[in-house]
């Protein structure tokens, strides 16, 4: 998917992967902004306490940092959002920080969906689409399963094409 190209990682997108990619983008947006609930599970992984044991103290560190912490989530899910073909496929040309943004953005949307879809450390990516499609191939499961793999690839390919420079 994305390559080295001179100082530049480069990669082709059908239309469907940039449908996909600014869903996922503008949904991340959409939980950091609107969303934003410190009792949901998914923005507990994306804003971790830092003294897990020490309550009051991850508070008091939260209130200082969690305001420019979502800003640049906001802003990164952003770049992918800026960075694709504004309609149908296209070409995406990235510098190394909008590449780094782009990375920080995914592992965001793959950190939420894994919440959401129960994705555990030992979980077994493919036998669990596997079984997702045995039990019904046109599930919103087998969906967001595919589209968190797929993300996963997106993320190894422009890592790839990253550290290639």
């Amino acid at each position: 998917m994305f390559r080295r190209q001179g100082t530049q990682c480069v990669a082709s997108f059908a239309q469907d992967e940039v449908r996909v990619l600014r869903k996922v983008a503008s949904e991340v947006v959409g939980l950091l902004t609107d969303g934003f609930d410190h009792d949901d599970p998914v923005v507990d992984r994306l804003f971790p306490a830092i003294y897990p044991d020490q309550p009051a103290e991850s508070e008091e560190v939260r209130r200082y940092t969690e305001g420019d912490l979502k800003t640049a989530k906001i802003d990164q899910a952003g770049a992918i959002l800026a960075g694709l073909p504004s309609e149908g496929a296209g070409d995406v040309s990235l510098d190394a920080e909008e590449a780094e943004a782009w990375l920080r953005a995914i592992n965001d949307a793959r950190l939420a969906m894994g919440i959401r879809l129960e994705i555990r450390p030992e979980t077994d990516l493919g036998e669990e689409l596997d079984d997702a499609v045995l039990h019904d191939p046109t599930s919103t499961r087998v969906f967001q399963l595919s589209v968190y793999a797929y993300l996963g690839y997106l993320q190894e390919s422009l890592l790839h094409a990253l550290i290639e420079g």
